[in-house]
């Protein structure tokens, strides 16, 4: 079987999974997420050990589903600031060779993909089950337009190199191309999909464009991170995908920054949800 139809073999099944359990919403979606969360978690300390940062085992996986878990859980700063505490009174006495170094890693294995999911998680908790179903499955088809047009911006057109150190394939044609393409995705869900949102199409546009921005430059992180560990994949968890932050690391961003961009919005009263 080769690649290409492994990966749509895989792909179709998997899109139909997410988009259906965005429709559910609630604790379906949010199951899923913490689930996608600790993946990522588990394949960023493969890769920052890899890359000569060694993270703490326990710590990633705590503090990422404090983070998840903070809107729905009572107490959570209290909560938040035990773990702190702890972590802090734990890697004082740590005298690994690299113990300073596993201090920032751990923090940032635990802190950078959670903070991305809540964002999801938020966008999809906005308005009622409806509206945060429209929100997020908009979110998905701006970063899957961004994708596929980039890729393919970047191949037939691609001649500058967008990031030569960090990911020699990537080029500004592509990086360009991938705004089309998040204007496309948003304009396939906004006027096809039988569900009203609060906003207009016109409203929809800065989103567009934060998550043409913002998505790549999740992407261009893991490329650093991956470069670093010596590695292609994440993991090869998914068929033909790698793993769960090659399929994610648009989200990481884009999701905080949509959430954000839609709640100044509402903050000044430009949107009611």
């Amino acid at each position: 079987m080769n690649n290409l139809l492994q990966r749509v073999l895989f792909a179709v099944p998997a899109a139909a999974f997410f988009i259906g359990m965005t429709w559910l919403g609630g604790w379906f979606f949010k199951g899923m997420v913490i689930g996608i969360g600790f993946f990522i978690i588990r394949e960023m300390i493969r890769m920052l050990d890899g890359a000569g940062s060694p993270v703490d085992i326990l710590f990633p996986y705590t503090i990422g589903l404090w983070i998840m878990l903070s809107q729905d859980i009572p107490h959570s700063f209290e909560i938040g600031i035990g773990i702190f505490l702890l972590f802090v009174a734990i890697q004082t006495f740590n005298h690994s060779p690299n113990n300073i170094s596993e201090l920032a890693s751990t923090l940032f294995a635990g802190i950078y993909a959670p903070i991305g999911l809540l964002g999801l998680i938020l966008l999809n908790d906005f308005g009622n089950n409806h509206e945060g179903f429209m929100l997020t499955l908009l979110l998905t088809f701006m970063v899957w337009g961004n994708d596929v047009f980039a890729y393919f911006g970047g191949k037939f057109f691609g001649k500058h190199a967008l990031a030569p150190v960090i990911s020699p394939n990537k080029t500004w044609e592509g990086f360009v191309s991938g705004y089309l393409g998040s204007l496309v995705g948003t304009a396939v869900i906004f006027y096809l999909v039988p569900v009203t949102i609060p906003l207009t199409f016109l409203q929809l546009v800065p989103m567009a464009i934060l998550v043409a921005t913002f998505g790549p430059l999740g992407d261009l992180l893991e490329s650093k991170i991956k470069r670093a560990a010596d590695l292609k994949d994440s993991s090869s968890i998914l068929p033909g995908h790698g793993g769960f932050f090659d399929r994610f690391d648009s989200f990481l961003l884009a999701s905080p920054v949509s959430y954000v961009y839609l709640s100044v919005l509402v903050a000044f009263g430009y949107a009611s949800f």
